[in-house]
């Protein structure tokens, strides 16, 4: 069989529920593949999932669009290309406590934000609360990644970035009120989150085990979507224990109605990609030549 390694961008939640189902269902197994899954919570999150990438400790990483940009421009560039992406909408959003007064990105200048210390993060919220009409002038701290939805609770930080298939759906178990701001309200043309990544070079090796990996990775988000009761059983085995009381049918539902159509699920949209990178670089956020070709296998 075909040993192949996915690393996780967080512990396993409801963005991941096609590939554990796929992998419960023998879908990659019919495609003589092993698929091993890569958990962050094992390092606590000291290598990211790209950087696993880079290092050959994993064959594909889940990761925003903005990271096929950050690995491709460092000083040491390394081809780090989208293959595909598993939403064809945006299911993420600035948060904040709804008892923090806070009601819009404007109320956030001079705020506390919890940040993944992702590249370009920082600055995508600061232009949110510009375009907003506020300063974009904000306090950021650099948390455990791991710890940030416990900080953003506890009130240690004003904000922080969610997705609202998960997090939100954990804070409604809780009985906990939040506000929430998408980028798009805010003239924000973000890219997809997250994007199944590669190695250019070794993809380009053996493009069938890509296929056929995609292949039952499909299969598993689309049964998932027929099946949520059943899909949710497979993801409970999976979920950190603190997560448990989050309605996992809601969460998989939600983030299947995000698929698109099956035809086309995995295609990303060039100028969707190339959009978001010339937004970055008219703010000065990015200055490459880079468009989305370059990222996009």
């Amino acid at each position: 069989m075909t040993n192949l390694k996915l690393a996780l961008d967080w512990t396993p939640n409801a963005n991941h529920v096609g590939f554990f189902v796929a992998k419960e269902k023998g879908f990659y197994r019919e495609k003589n593949i092993f698929l091993w899954i890569i958990n962050p919570e094992t390092d606590n999150y000291k290598t990211t999932p790209s950087k696993k990438v880079e290092l050959g400790l994993s064959d594909f990483a889940l990761c925003p669009t903005e990271s096929l940009l950050s690995y491709q421009t460092k000083a040491i560039k390394f081809p780090l290309v989208g293959i595909s992406s598993i939403f064809k909408k945006d299911l993420s959003a600035i948060s904040v406590l709804k008892s923090s007064g806070i009601d819009s990105p404007q109320a956030l200048d001079h705020k506390l934000y919890a940040s993944y210390q992702a590249k370009y993060e920082d600055g995508i919220v600061k232009a949110m609360i510009k375009n907003d009409g506020g300063e974009g002038v904000l306090k950021i701290n650099y948390p455990d990644k791991l710890g940030i939805w416990n900080i953003l609770c506890e009130g240690s930080a004003d904000a922080t970035w969610i997705f609202l298939n998960w997090e939100a759906l954990q804070a409604e178990a809780e009985n906990i009120e939040l506000n929430h701001f998408k980028l798009s309200d805010f003239d924000i043309p973000y890219s997809y989150s997250p994007v199944i990544a590669g190695n250019k070079d070794k993809l380009q090796q053996n493009p069938q085990s890509v296929n056929d990996f995609l292949e039952a990775t499909k299969k598993g988000f689309y049964y998932a979507k027929a099946n949520p009761k059943e899909a949710a059983e497979i993801l409970k085995q999976h979920i950190p224990e603190h997560d448990k009381n989050i309605n996992l049918e809601k969460a998989i539902t939600l983030s299947c109605e995000a698929l698109g159509e099956k035809s086309s699920w995995g295609k990303m949209n060039l100028n969707h990609v190339d959009e978001f990178l010339n937004w970055l670089r008219e703010r000065n956020l990015e200055d490459s030549d880079l468009s989305a070709k370059d990222l996009v296998f």
